[in-house]
């Protein structure tokens, strides 16, 4: 994996997007991606019932990972709940809890309301899927564990496609923090009603173009921008600073030495990407 220690969220950003590819490979060839990936092929096509789900804990785990619900692992109980919950009965658990996961999850399994009978997971392609899911949840993690701004920013590039209102950015806990920071909506206005933070993103964001690259990289440049200067360690710790700051040194008398940075080349692929 790549270390980001040191550079800003613009620079450690374009870092990440360059080397996506590698780290998902990398993810999937190490000796416990492996394991677990070859063991979810193998047994998966065995589970037709939310407790033939729950008893197989490694077969479980990874699909939590998959969802993003590795907190709720041990809390088998309330996943069965969800499960079984009938998605079309609006007073259902998984329809009452906050959280998008939990209803990403029933949907994505697509076990009956009962919990018994299931077609998804005999299917190869739905398996497939799945693995993949896997191998994004588990890079977003990663890079979020080393800068939580770029791990933001990458849940937002995921999901932007699928946000058709603004209370789709406010059931996200992630989501949300990130609209508000991007459309300068401070901070203290999340204890608003929820109507009425909806209506401010409405007046400020177009959600019908998030699917447009564009309009995505835009806000995503705003928030970076605005999370940057918020974190002044960012400036201290800017990769740039520190080259300058070498190149001062006794043998130069502790004159300055002018250095050459190539920035188009460090942003190429991110605007190859995104522009």
């Amino acid at each position: 994996m790549i270390s980001l220690q040191g550079l800003s969220a613009l620079t450690g950003l374009a870092l990440v997007d360059a080397t996506r590819d590698r780290q998902i490979n990398s993810i999937r060839n190490s000796a416990q991606g492996s394991r677990e990936i070859n063991s979810f092929r193998e047994r998966i096509g065995n589970i037709q019932t939310v407790d033939q789900l729950l008893d197989d804990r490694e077969l479980y785990s990874f699909v939590m990972k998959a969802y993003d619900l590795e907190d709720q692992i041990f809390g088998k109980a309330l996943m069965a709940k969800v499960l079984k919950s009938d998605i079309n009965d609006s007073t259902s658990l998984v329809n009452r809890l906050t959280s998008q996961r939990f209803k990403d999850i029933h949907q994505g399994l697509g076990f009956a309301a009962n919990g018994i009978g299931n077609t998804n997971t005999l299917n190869p392609a739905w398996q497939e899927a799945m693995v993949e899911r896997f191998l994004e949840r588990q890079f977003i993690n990663i890079q979020t564990d080393q800068n939580e701004t770029i791990g933001t920013v990458l849940e937002f590039r995921k999901q932007a496609g699928s946000i058709s209102s603004p209370y789709d950015f406010l059931k996200s806990t992630v989501l949300s923090e990130f609209i508000r920071t991007a459309i300068g909506i401070p901070s203290e206005a999340a204890g608003l009603n929820i109507d009425k933070l909806a209506a401010l993103i409405t007046d400020r964001v177009d959600i019908q173009n998030l699917n447009d690259p564009k309009v995505v990289n835009k806000l995503v440049l705003r928030y970076i921008a605005i999370k940057d200067a918020q974190n002044s360690a960012n400036v201290s710790a800017n990769a740039a600073v520190q080259l300058m700051s070498a190149a001062v040194n006794t043998s130069s008398g502790g004159q300055f030495v002018p250095i050459t940075i190539n920035i188009e080349s460090i942003f190429a692929a991110r605007r190859g990407a995104y522009s």
